[in-house]
């Protein structure tokens, strides 16, 4: 009998972890909107602040190969530190108070769980040690912080500027554009890595200096709008042979692959085409020899338009929109209406596509849909990327 009354707990235990877990697992395959009052959203958040604790954990265990160096040279880790603990504090906060009122307690039991193993860790105590600067590694930090600001400025955009209302945060195929936006952050030391290869092979014999002193000797602003320019003309083209060489499409047409369109959208992409691109559109900038500074700030600038085109965001732009690109500007490029197929092709100067004639004129209104033509694209991070390579029947 005492071993039956042993037992029996441990088994209950057991059980309870089970449907815990299997919930979560359940949720996160999962699409559509959160209800209120049940403790489901605010666990959602929960678990999604634990999670990225315990990844922030982790990177303060293995620096050397979870943090990318670019960014650990210009960011305070007493600032992070300070970030995480007030990360770990509401998340744990949420899940506890939903555990004891018992509100969607298993995905919340998880979340404290995962807050517990985070202080057990170490939590923001992990001390720093000296470490090699160059050992391989994945971009864990960039993840992270990344997902972060992207999640608290552009989702408040799309709340405060919605171009279709009610358009759900967990929307179809999320999951897919997750899978994309995480491979792409942590691949970031290997496509640096090529991509800088690439350049100096491809592209070095045509550096100046020259022309890096002429270039370099523009004040700041007007180089800084000039390397935008350049930057744009080659991804003009190259984006427009995306579209109309059929083999490079196969590649592009992942992208377009995405039926709504928010923030998390643009990182649907194939990581050969990502690589590419950035190759082409570096190179260029590297003949060219724009300053440091100018190039930092661009890096800026395209992150920020890449994501905020793609965002489910509309805005009054008046005569602006003839000059750069919005996304009211870029969602048309991504509709799959016969008259937005191959047109708006540029990343920040509309006028471009004005000058080279694929921009949409006189069009009022919005997109009805999105994705390709035919809705061919599979759904799964690994099947879009393998797509490119099937035999195309």
């Amino acid at each position: 009998m005492a071993e039956k009354r042993i037992t029996k707990p441990a088994k209950d235990l057991v059980s309870t972890v089970g449907d815990a877990v299997q919930e979560t697992a359940g949720l996160l395959g999962q699409s559509g909107p959160l209800k209120r009052g049940y403790g489901l959203a605010s666990g959602v958040l929960a678990l999604v602040l634990a999670s990225l604790s315990l990844l922030g954990v982790a990177a303060f265990h293995f620096p050397q190969y979870l943090t990318t160096p670019e960014l650990r040279h210009n960011y305070s880790p007493d600032v992070i530190r300070h970030i995480l603990f007030a990360t770990m504090v509401i998340s744990g906060s949420i899940s506890l108070l939903n555990v004891l009122f018992k509100r969607r307690r298993g995905i919340n039991a998880v979340a404290a769980v995962i807050v517990l193993a985070c202080v057990v860790a170490g939590g923001t105590h992990v001390p720093l040690k000296d470490f090699p600067d160059h050992t391989p590694y994945i971009g864990l930090d960039w993840f992270i912080l990344d997902l972060l600001g992207s999640t608290v400025i552009f989702a408040a955009f799309e709340k405060l500027f919605p171009l279709y209302k009610g358009q759900l945060l967990f929307r179809r195929e999320w999951q897919t554009d997750m899978v994309h936006f995480a491979v792409n952050h942590f691949i970031v030391g290997l496509a640096l890595l090529t991509v800088n290869f690439a350049i100096h092979r491809l592209f070095g014999w045509m550096a100046n200096d020259t022309v890096h002193s002429f270039v370099q000797a523009i004040p700041f602003f007007p180089q800084l709008l000039l390397c935008i320019l350049a930057a744009d003309l080659v991804q003009y083209w190259t984006h427009r042979s995306y579209h109309e060489i059929p083999f490079l499409w196969r590649f592009h047409a992942v992208h377009h692959s995405a039926k709504t369109m928010d923030w998390l959208a643009g990182s649907r992409q194939h990581i050969l085409e990502l690589i590419c691109t950035r190759v082409g559109v570096l190179g260029a900038l590297y003949v060219f020899g724009f300053e440091k500074e100018v190039m930092d700030l661009y890096i800026i600038v395209v992150g920020f338009q890449a994501v905020f085109n793609h965002a489910n965001v509309h805005m009054s732009w008046g005569p602006v929109k003839y000059l750069i690109v919005t996304p009211d500007f870029h969602h048309w490029h991504h509709s799959s209406d016969d008259v937005a197929i191959d047109r708006n092709y540029a990343a920040h100067y509309a006028f471009l596509d004005h000058l080279f004639g694929t921009a949409i004129k006189g069009q009022t209104g919005f997109p009805e849909k999105y994705g390709v033509q035919g809705d061919y694209m599979p759904d799964g991070y690994v099947r879009q990327l393998m797509f490119p390579f099937r035999s195309q029947k």
